[in-house]
């Protein structure tokens, strides 16, 4: 079983970052209860990836469109499609996560790879069974945040029929509150850590 995690905590906190913390927290229980699971991490902020050009898009359309799903601009959505289980962590910024993010979806956004369509709409390719969304906000959580709302969406264009997620928010509204806001969001994360 492999396990994709793709870890876009961007932070000024640096190592102190709550979200990291939070995806630090699943990642323990997760390796505790699948020992023999394989990990992949795909961390954001050191990969050379960049939004598409009308002209890169061209190209990788044509690679698609020729079957070329080897090519190198293809490796994300590869990674991204073979795996059995998938975790993201990301802040809650800006009303939705860090730019490095959306950059990177557009790169696992593979059409032909990681989805397709038929006369009746989009259609899933990802083998994952499970996908795990992991943020921190100083806000509260609300029905329209969009990091969530996104990545919800997101599963189910590429097929994966479970989405799990924490919200750790209203960090910034009481930094008095913020430790055992902390405490319980990484208790969640434990627990679905343990059975995902």
């Amino acid at each position: 079983m492999k396990l994709l995690l793709i870890d876009a905590c961007v932070s000024q906190r640096g190592p102190a970052s709550r979200t990291r913390a939070l995806m630090e927290a699943f990642l323990e229980s997760f390796r505790a209860a699948r020992p023999e699971a394989e990990i992949e991490t795909a961390v954001l902020e050191r990969l050379d990836i960049a939004p598409f050009t009308p002209e890169a898009l061209d190209r990788r359309d044509a690679l698609a469109r020729a079957g070329e799903f080897s090519a190198p601009v293809f490796g994300l959505a590869r990674q991204f499609q073979r795996a059995d289980r998938i975790a993201v962590a990301a802040p809650f910024w800006d009303l939705s996560f860090p730019a490095v993010l959306r950059v990177y979806i557009e790169h696992v956004s593979a059409c032909g790879l990681c989805y397709h369509y038929e006369a009746d709409g989009c259609h899933g390719d990802c083998r994952a069974s499970r996908l795990a969304y992991l943020t921190t906000g100083g806000d509260l959580e609300r029905p329209e945040s969009l990091g969530v709302l996104y990545w919800r969406q997101l599963a189910a264009m590429f097929g994966i029929p479970r989405f799990d997620y924490v919200f750790a928010g209203g960090l910034d509204l009481d930094p008095a509150q913020a430790p055992s806001i902390m405490e319980d969001a990484c208790a969640r994360a434990r627990a679905l850590g343990r059975e995902f």
